[in-house]
């Protein structure tokens, strides 16, 4: 699913993997209002995740499926976790160098430490509200992205 954030000065891709609407929209919202730019696309599990990634299936066209500038991803996914997913994207080298943020309700230290060691470039636990959720998207925009909020 496309969601439109675009701001076209700004090119960047922004690919979710999250299994839940309500997660998914409210970071769209997040993005909007704080114009970020660039594109949000959305996944809804761990192996559609890693078809966008390897242009499988209905995600083969380059131009309609580009590689993400940042990638939020859920660990807690139907068909493949994103556990398993960012070891997947860290060990191929065409994708190493995406930027991983796990976007996550776990606050685990295991979960940390075990996505740290795999490559992962953030660690997120989902905020409980809006005004939360924004201000940690435009950390995330400032630190990951380089875009100036």
């Amino acid at each position: 699913m496309d969601t439109s954030i675009e701001n076209h000065r700004n090119p960047l891709t922004i690919l979710m993997a999250e299994d839940d609407v309500d997660d998914s929209f409210l970071l769209a919202e997040a993005l909007k209002n704080l114009g970020c730019g660039g594109k949000l696309l959305l996944v809804k599990d761990g192996v559609e995740l890693m078809d966008y990634l390897n242009r499988q299936g209905k995600y083969a066209d380059r131009e309609l499926s580009p590689l993400p500038s940042l990638l939020l991803l859920d660990l807690n996914m139907p068909k493949k976790d994103g556990r398993q997913a960012l070891r997947e994207i860290k060990a191929d080298p065409s994708l190493e160098k995406i930027r991983v943020v796990i976007w996550t309700t776990s606050d685990l230290q295991e979960d940390r430490v075990l996505c740290k060691e795999a490559g992962a470039d953030d660690y997120v636990t989902k905020p409980n509200s809006f005004e939360e959720l924004m201000e940690e998207v435009k950390a995330l925009c400032r630190r990951l992205l380089q875009v100036s909020l």
